[in-house]
């Protein structure tokens, strides 16, 4: 089935900045629905309302960040939001600073870089833990299932292993290029992007490091997980028992929705891109503990669906000899630290903030 896309509203597209319009009333019934994110009729047409506001890049000259799109590939429309501090009490301004590509979540059928909820957390996040940081626009599905996003990911560490070497050889005036420390990337996202970040370290660290080593110079020193979108055929303690607001991000209804409209035709949420767990017990990425990943640090959300499963994943982890950091922010749910303004969750997002600073400069 072609899929075909509608967005309701204007969003950022740097290559164009062009929106596709249709009439959903010609495309049949709606076969797949998640109220206010996605729609997907019976011929394969998409409808996506702007539920979040798209932003531009730029910020108020107090926020101490400087920030810009750049495109890497305009016929797939990936690019990258850059957040580069401009100033800095803990180094000099010509430092080079540690550089985090960073994955935005939605179920990988939802989101952008420009959503502001992303662009606000990302711009203080970058000020607050000293760091550059490249927010990835990825292609989503259903249009373009996975392993699309994390092919998109992949071609974003190619373009970033010649920004490097251009930085090596030659004297550059890129104004992020010359203040990122490429041998100190991270990898980093939430929800889906957290799912993204873990598939790609995965994927560097298997057959002895082979596709890590062919991005030199970069030098991956550690991944990011934020409330990681995993899942599996079995429900677990979390999933089952753990009711949510009606207004939360993430439901168990909601979940399965967006597994269905993401995994490849055919699949069940036990495919090792959605149940780690299951992927390293059936040697997927060859054997857990030969595969040589850098150290994770997890964010966990106590009241999140996903609570359980991220344990799991970092039980499993562990218990391969793998250098795991986890934190369980209490009393906060899936999204808490881009999309709840209430006082528990602001003050766990400078928790959450301060913990990413830590694993960064440890």
């Amino acid at each position: 089935m072609k899929m075909r896309t509608r967005m309701t509203a204007a969003t950022l597209r740097p290559r164009s900045g062009l929106q596709i319009q249709s009439d959903p009333q010609s495309h049949g019934p709606v076969v797949e629905e998640i109220e206010g994110l996605i729609k997907v009729f019976k011929d394969g047409f998409v409808e996506r309302p702007q539920i979040m506001p798209c932003v531009s890049s730029s910020l108020p000259s107090g926020v101490g960040v400087a920030s810009k799109d750049t495109v890497f590939d305009r016929f797939t429309n990936v690019w990258a939001r850059f957040y580069v501090p401009t100033y800095q009490g803990k180094c000099k301004i010509n430092n080079k600073l540690p550089l985090v590509v960073y994955f935005h979540g939605g179920g990988f059928c939802a989101g952008s870089p420009a959503w502001s909820c992303y662009h606000e957390f990302l711009a203080r996040l970058a000020m607050k833990a000293n760091i550059c940081i490249a927010s990835v626009n990825y292609r989503l599905a259903p249009e373009n299932p996975l392993p699309a996003a994390y092919e998109d990911g992949f071609r974003v560490l190619k373009w970033l292993k010649q920004q490097a070497l251009l930085s090596r050889d030659l004297p550059t005036t890129e104004w992020w290029r010359r203040r990122c420390n490429f041998t100190r990337v991270f990898l980093a996202g939430d929800s889906a992007g957290a799912n993204i970040a873990h598939n790609l370290a995965a994927r560097l660290a298997s057959n002895n490091a082979f596709e890590a080593m062919s991005l030199r110079p970069l030098g991956f020193k550690g991944t990011i997980l934020v409330q990681p979108f995993f899942s599996g055929e079995v429900r677990i303690e979390s999933e089952k028992n753990l009711v949510q607001p009606p207004r939360s991000p993430l439901s168990l209804e909601t979940a399965d929705t967006y597994w269905r409209l993401a995994l490849p035709s055919g699949s069940d949420r036990d495919h090792p891109w959605c149940n780690p767990v299951m992927a390293y017990s059936k040697g997927f990425y060859n054997d857990l503990d030969d595969l040589k990943l850098p150290p994770t640090l997890v964010c966990i959300s106590e009241n999140d669906i996903l609570r359980d499963r991220n344990l799991q994943f970092c039980q499993t982890l562990v218990t391969a000899g793998k250098v795991v950091e986890r934190v369980v922010y209490e009393g906060v749910g899936h999204a808490f630290q881009i999309l709840s303004k209430s006082e528990i969750a602001q003050a766990q997002t400078e928790e959450m903030m301060l913990h990413i600073e830590s694993f960064i400069n440890q």
